[in-house]
């Protein structure tokens, strides 16, 4: 196998860059919340883009803090580019726990998290806290949202912080149950608000 050399020459002599490949995440958006009741993406609105130009969609979630104790962070979608947040959802979730004493661990099914054909706001994150050292992180996959088929898949990682004092580790999945296409993606806590955090929103091509 030969070794091909490159100078300046031959990088000066590129007229089209058409054959380089982009990456296959594209950052679309970030929303920083600052005392928030809520964070939306809606598509069209404020650069945000969650159409067909994607497959796929990668939620980040940065650092979230609450304004409230206990509570939960939890997202749902729209059909009609934010006008409503109630798509029906079917889901299933389980948590797995490590305390900082180390005295307490857990893997197990969470019944009260789950959703059976509800329209009701979907929990990724459970019993985030307000001490200082009491966030969380993580992400939402959702695929193929614009189309008028299928119905639309998603997964969800995350990390909290536990105002327990627990390292508690949540999947969440399931889908929206419409073949509407599903334009906009709103996020919130069950009480109170998104003390502070920061959500991305990624595009991820087909390859």
């Amino acid at each position: 196998m030969s070794l091909v050399k490159y100078n300046n020459n031959s990088i000066s002599a590129v007229t089209s860059a058409a054959s380089i490949p982009n990456g296959a995440m594209t950052h679309i958006k970030t929303l920083t919340a600052s005392s928030s009741s809520t964070l939306s993406f809606v598509n069209g609105s404020s650069d945000v883009v969650l159409d067909s130009t994607y497959p796929i969609y990668l939620f980040k979630f940065i650092n979230t803090h609450s304004s409230n104790d206990g509570v939960f962070f939890q997202f749902n979608m729209s059909t009609d580019s934010g006008s409503n947040y109630n798509v029906t959802k079917t889901t299933t979730a389980f948590m797995t726990y490590h305390d900082e004493a180390d005295s307490s661990t857990s893997l197990g099914y969470l019944t009260g998290v789950d959703l059976a054909q509800s329209t009701s706001f979907q929990t990724i994150i459970t019993d985030q806290g307000t001490d200082n050292d009491q966030g969380s992180v993580g992400s939402l996959t959702i695929y193929n949202p614009s189309s008028t088929t299928f119905v639309k898949h998603f997964m969800s990682n995350c990390n909290v912080a536990h105002n327990g004092d627990y390292s508690a580790e949540i999947f969440t999945a399931g889908y929206g149950n419409t073949t509407s296409a599903v334009n906009a993606i709103q996020f919130k806590m069950s009480s109170g608000n998104i003390d502070a955090g920061t959500i991305k929103l990624y595009g991820i091509k087909d390859s």
